[in-house]
């Protein structure tokens, strides 16, 4: 996180409880022990404990092959297809040249298009694989889908679009329709290729330009290229014996059936009255499911390995008066105020006042410099354990059974998985039909064509939804199911063989005019829309002051490239530590870390430092360390 610049007193952290400035043998303590309502060293061999369930299958089995990955021509293509679309589209094969060929059609892209636009850079050409705009919000609409950071800031261009979120946290169903909002806004429609997907991207150093290859035949030459295929578009499955097998219906949740539950993102999934329903994932996704499933089916089964934290939301509608007050520019210093927040940057006022930044400046919060570093970890860990002291004993406060409740609890640190807020998740717990099936931690036994293996036992089902996200660390080429060919036909695979490299996360060597838009190498922030707007302010200037000065090609210097992966590496080893404790998940690669999830890990010096870096590279007006040609 960020580096320390201010300095509260501790019991702004801790509340009124004495400093005591002394070092245990096992653990280091800054408080007395006997003074806190919870034993430190008993939560850390609870943590411990509850890691290495997972842990012994994770080297049994290996990170991400405890999933596995959907392939077009595979058993689960299925999986693959968009159920918003009638089959069969065709049209034309285009021939198009173009300034910027950007990749993708969700929040990310539109944001990068309308910085291009408001700098006058207007022949530009989208794709995408979906039917329309919204990229995970296209897929995402399941029942009960949300935005987990407020719609105020998580929502991209609001003033641009002069809109206003209806409540605090959009549904599903308003989420797409702003980006369809900024799609017509900006003119994007007429620019953009839907149901098409790219095939290749070749770079030609004879005519310093790009050449996209799509599967409808379309070539289309580019100065420069934004793949924007973020990481929540392509399913991945759990690698569960037998999953072929079953003859009811299933579905994972981006691609929800509403034909066979009924009802639509807000619920209603009346067709399941009579049906038994299995659901496997516990993470973020099904935690905004289950609530749903829970009103409607005759029996609910959530199959969980670990449990989510679960803090509240607090949704609210949007106050009127409130809006009305704001003045120009709110949306902006709502996002620095958030971001400065989540990363231990003290402000004044908490504008945003949620969960998020609730839990992170206690967390990560600068600390009495009189402190030593173990002295100052120590306490951070004493604040973490107290937080989730808060969260587990919300599962005693709401869930009746005792069992159930004691399941429910997450016996990690507060970011070794991205906390989850919800106000009816817990409560359906205690519906009769609704029943948890914990593993603790281990793997479902398998599938037949009649239910799901667990625990020794058989649960017959009629539907199974997989709520078991999405490809994050796995290749660009197999994530976006297509690769890119740089100077002298290397492949962006056999480039990043060892993990990635780049300059500032958004450009890498041997692949000129080519920017990407990811937290791979780049900031990492609860609000990945902030930071795609700060990167596209980056990849504006970059493009325009190509084009100004007649540049045909640019990409980092070997030496800058280098220089900026030893800065990730050296950066990451701090976090590489604490996933190390965390149990398994897709921020520690499910628990295999290494040197290449090392390479795949964002700025570790915070985000407001980040955006701070690129901001001051700008200014400085050279491009340092890019290699420019003419």
């Amino acid at each position: 996180m960020a580096a320390d610049t201010t300095v509260p007193s501790t019991t702004d952290l801790m509340g009124p409880k004495p400093v005591e400035a002394y070092l245990d043998s096992k653990i280091p303590k800054v408080v007395q022990p006997s003074k806190l309502p919870f034993d430190p060293e008993a939560l850390k061999c609870r943590y411990i404990e509850e890691r290495d369930k997972r842990s012994h299958e994770v080297k049994a089995r290996g990170g991400l092959n405890q999933f596995q990955l959907i392939e077009t021509d595979g058993p689960f293509a299925k999986y693959l297809r968009d159920p918003w679309v009638e089959p069969g589209f065709t049209r034309d094969a285009l021939s198009d040249e173009v300034d910027v060929f950007i990749l993708g059609g969700g929040y990310s892209a539109q944001i990068v298009a309308a910085r291009l636009l408001d700098k006058g850079v207007t022949n530009l050409r989208l794709v995408d694989k979906a039917g329309g705009f919204g990229g995970t919000w296209y897929w995402n609409r399941f029942p009960g889908a949300q935005c987990d950071v407020e719609s105020y800031i998580y929502m991209p261009l609001l003033e641009e679009t002069n809109y206003m979120p209806t409540e605090k946290y959009a549904g599903a169903k308003e989420l797409l329709a702003h980006s369809e909002r900024i799609g017509h806004h900006y003119g994007l429609y007429e620019k953009t290729l839907f149901q098409t997907e790219v095939e290749s991207m070749h770079w030609d150093d004879a005519t310093s330009s790009w050449t996209v290859k799509t599967n409808l035949g379309d070539k289309i030459r580019a100065k420069f290229v934004i793949p924007c295929a973020g990481p929540l578009h392509r399913p991945k499955l759990p690698g569960i014996p037998g999953m072929e097998r079953f003859k009811g219906r299933a579905f994972h949740s981006s691609r929800w059936d509403y034909g066979y539950t009924g009802g639509d993102s807000a619920g209603n999934l009346h067709k399941l009255v009579d049906k038994r329903v299995g659901i496997i994932g516990t993470g973020a996704t099904a935690v905004q499911i289950v609530p749903h499933l829970g009103r409607w089916a005759k029996e609910l089964y959530v199959f969980q390995r670990t449990p989510s934290s679960i803090g509240v939301r607090g949704n609210k509608p949007t106050d009127s008066a409130w809006a009305a007050s704001l003045t120009p520019g709110w949306q902006g210093r709502r996002n620095v105020n958030f971001n400065n927040l989540c990363n231990g940057i003290r402000e004044s006022e908490d504008m945003v006042s949620d969960g998020w930044t609730d839990i992170l400046p206690d967390v990560f919060g600068q600390m009495d410099p009189k402190l030593s570093p173990a002295e100052a970890a120590a306490l951070r860990q004493l604040v973490d354990y107290e937080k989730m002291e808060a969260v587990r004993a919300r599962c005693d406060e709401v869930v009746r059974d005792k069992a159930t409740a004691e399941s429910l609890k997450p016996w990690y640190n507060v970011m070794c998985k991205r906390p989850c807020f919800h106000d009816e998740y817990l409560q359906t717990f205690n519906r009769p039909n609704v029943h948890l099936v914990d593993t603790g931690g281990k793997s479902l036994e398998g599938v037949d064509e009649t239910g799901v293996l667990a625990n020794g036992r058989h649960y017959p089902v009629d539907l199974i939804i997989y709520a078991t996200g999405f490809e994050h660390s796995t290749s660009f080429a197999h994530r976006s199911n297509m690769e890119l060919y740089g100077r002298g036909g290397l492949t962006l695979t056999e480039a990043w063989r060892h993990g990635p490299r780049t300059m500032h996360g958004y450009t890498t060597r041997h692949f000129p005019n080519c920017f990407f838009i990811h937290n791979i190498q780049a900031t990492l922030t609860p609000n990945f829309l902030y930071a795609a707007s700060e990167t596209a302010w980056q990849l504006g200037y970059v493009i325009e002051t190509c084009l100004e000065q007649g540049i045909k090609s640019v990409e980092p210097t070997a030496q800058a490239e280098e220089n900026w992966v030893q800065t990730i590496l050296q950066l990451a080893e701090p976090r590489l530590k604490f996933l190390a404790e965390c149990t398994p998940g897709y921020y520690n690669n499910e628990g295999a870390a290494d040197l290449a999830a090392a390479r795949e890990s964002g700025y570790g010096g915070g985000a407001p430092a980040f955006m701070k870096l690129l901001r001051e590279w700008r200014a400085k007006g050279d491009m340092e360390g890019m290699d420019r040609r003419t």
